[in-house]
């Protein structure tokens, strides 16, 4: 019977607003060609910066500087910011939804009534 509940509230998460809104978001940003390129070019400096750590070197403060600059750029992309905002809203509605099972499970365990069927 858990499973089957699991099963019927991961479809009804998948029908949310909030999910499709991160859906739609999220693909945006795959075929926005500047954002993957930002995006690749934060994950570029940021694997030198961490050889540079792995090598017990401090990162150079040229690497430092671009890395910050390219991160800077990544989050002024409007379609970035979507996706953000997306993934913003649908963490909360999550909590609100973990929020409620809290609550069953609480109400659940204080009940002497046992309903598994």
């Amino acid at each position: 019977m858990i499973d089957q509940k699991a099963s019927e509230l991961g479809r009804l998460l998948g029908q949310s607003e909030e999910y499709k809104v991160l859906l739609r978001a999220s693909e945006r940003m795959k075929e926005d060609a500047t954002c993957r390129q930002l995006l690749a070019e934060v994950e570029r400096i940021a694997q030198e910066i961490e050889r540079s750590a792995q090598e017990g070197r401090e990162p150079a403060k040229d690497q430092v500087e671009r890395y910050d600059r390219a991160l800077q750029s990544v989050q002024a992309n409007s379609v970035y910011q979507q996706v953000v905002a997306a993934q913003a809203n649908f963490e909360k509605f999550m909590a609100k939804v973990n929020a409620r099972i809290y609550e069953g499970m609480k109400q659940g365990a204080a009940s002497p009534i046992i309903t598994l069927g």
